[in-house]
């Protein structure tokens, strides 16, 4: 499949994009103590299906919910449950969905009621890291360029980026080609070309970046169990710089 979209693709995509950022921002507002993953799993397909658009996460591969929700030393493609989220736990929201056929993804780690001061300090370092990542996404440089600006910038704060797991191209699929990793050599892999639209998401720990799988056989934990954060956005190419479509 082409890495390549056209004008009119990377277009659609935008509008699905936006449809998701939208989505997000709405169950961010309902996320709070007392309220279970399950809870805000409902409301996100509620929300996605009066936009027109379909569940991206919803049966892919046989995950059984619409949005992963991992809390604290929790990793990715975590499933809904009924857990209720705590004051001071920190909630990542990673969803998507399909609009005219095309995949959108994005992640945020968010607090719930009062965080700590650890917890804050490493959602701001992996939010900075997706700025730090997407702003490398230009043409001309290569995917090691986005790696290696990510894994230098959380090293530098003293965490670590996980090696496991990374971004994707998307498009016609939820993941395509090629593979966006956190961590690298500047200045290798493939080019960055207009109209290739990827999904850059630092995965950031405070301790060993080594994640397990959970007897569930979805949800990727920290191996020694210390704190897990994450943030994606989907963009695109262009001559201009990187277009965040997931805003």
């Amino acid at each position: 499949m082409s890495l390549i979209k056209s004008k009119k693709d990377i277009a659609e995509m935008r509008e699905g994009g936006t449809i998701l950022a939208r989505i997000l921002d709405k169950v961010v507002l309902k996320t709070k103590p007392g309220v279970t993953t399950k809870e805000l799993d409902a409301v996100t397909k509620k929300l996605i299906l009066e936009a027109g658009a379909e569940t991206a996460f919803l049966g892919f591969q046989g995950f059984p919910g619409v949005v992963c929700t991992a809390v604290n030393e929790e990793g990715v493609h975590v499933p809904p449950s009924s857990r209720k989220l705590q004051d001071g736990d920190m909630l990542t929201l990673d969803m998507g969905l399909k609009w005219k056929g095309w995949y959108l993804d994005m992640a945020r780690t968010i607090p719930v009621g009062e965080i700590n001061q650890e917890k804050r300090l490493l959602i701001e370092v992996t939010r900075k890291a997706l700025d730090i990542g997407i702003a490398q996404a230009r043409v001309g440089n290569r995917l090691g360029d986005i790696g290696y600006a990510i894994q230098a910038f959380v090293e530098s704060n003293g965490y670590n980026v996980v090696r496991e797991l990374c971004g994707h191209g998307i498009g016609r699929e939820l993941h395509e080609e090629p593979k966006v990793l956190n961590y690298g050599k500047a200045h290798t892999d493939k080019e960055l070309k207009e109209g290739m639209v990827i999904a850059i998401e630092p995965m950031v720990t405070v301790g060993d970046w080594k994640l397990v799988l959970a007897k569930d056989g979805y949800s990727y934990n920290t191996k020694d169990g210390s704190l897990f954060c994450h943030f994606e956005n989907t963009l695109s190419v262009t001559k201009k710089g990187p277009e965040v479509l997931t805003s």
